[in-house]
Order: C-alpha cells, then structure tokens, then sequence
C-alpha cells in the first residue's frame, strides 16, 4: 500500500492480481468507485478519480490545476490523453468476465481545446463500441462538467487475456 491518499481521501494501491481474477470487471470498477478498493496510484498521482461505472461505460472526473501546466501556461496533452486511455481501458473492462484482464493496445486522440484551469471540473467518459473475444474497441470524451465544451475525444483498442494464478 502506497502512504499517500486519494484526492477523495482513500488509501492508494494496487489490488493484488488474485483479488481481481477472481471478480468480474464490473464488480472491480464498481468497487472501486465504491471506496471498497485503493485508489489507482496513477489517478492520486494526477488527481482524478472513478466517479461512475455501469457496463459498457467508465466516467473519470478531475479538477485541472497548475500541477498539470506544461511550459506555455496550459494543461498538459499528457493528462487529457491519460484521462482518455483510462476511460476507454474502463469502459472495456466493465465487460469483462471474471478471470479476465485486458492491456491498452492503441489509443488515438484528438485534442479539440486549450484546457485550463478556469474550465473547472472535466469529465472523462468512455464507451464501449465492439467487444470481441481478444480485442475490444471503445470511444472516450472530455468534455466540461457544466457547459459540456469537448476538449479531447478518441478511441482505443485493447487486448483481452486471462489473469490469475498460473497464466
């Protein structure tokens, strides 16, 4: 366990593999967002954090702040892009069945606005578009959390594999 805390006050760490072999995606997520599992080291390091889940869908929110500046003054691509891949990659791991787990494979972004910290609170949602047996594709938006401006939108691809003792 990692000595740090979530931006929501939750421990950080990582859930032991056997943990999560044994529990299908949704449950997993729904756990997480839940507060029954750490926080992602990831989203304490950046901030943000699971705020829905249901299958097919994973929806990240954060609060841009100076950490994330690059050199001109405006949020990094590199939390945008993060944002994006971790909605996708959720998206597609709410479909998985126990014993299952999955690794990004490609993601494709576009970034369509400058994103400060004025902009307020950011929504990540992504969404399931193909699931197949070993690859599953999904679509994800970042857009603000009250004029619903798109900042970012993309889609990636995953590979699905099983996980647990012995593989």
């Amino acid at each position: 366990m990692d000595n740090r805390t979530a931006t929501d006050g939750r421990p950080v760490g990582v859930v032991p593999l056997a943990t999560m072999a044994g529990l299908t995606g949704l449950d997993f997520l729904t756990g997480l967002a839940a507060g029954t599992y750490p926080a992602a080291p990831m989203a304490a390091t950046l901030g943000f954090a699971l705020v829905e889940v249901e299958r097919g869908r994973a929806v990240f929110r954060i609060v841009p702040e100076e950490r994330h500046f690059n050199p001109l003054g405006t949020i990094h691509g590199g939390l945008a892009m993060t944002l994006l891949d971790s909605c996708i990659g959720c998206a597609v791991h709410s479909t998985l069945a126990a014993g299952l787990g999955y690794t990004s494979v490609e993601t494709k972004v576009n970034f369509t606005r400058a994103i400060s910290p004025e902009v307020g609170t950011l929504l990540a949602e992504g969404r399931i578009v193909s699931e197949g047996r070993r690859i599953c594709t999904a679509e994800g938006r970042l857009v603000g959390a009250g004029a619903g401006r798109i900042y970012a939108h993309g889609t990636g691809t995953c590979l699905v594999f099983p996980i647990g003792p012995g593989t």
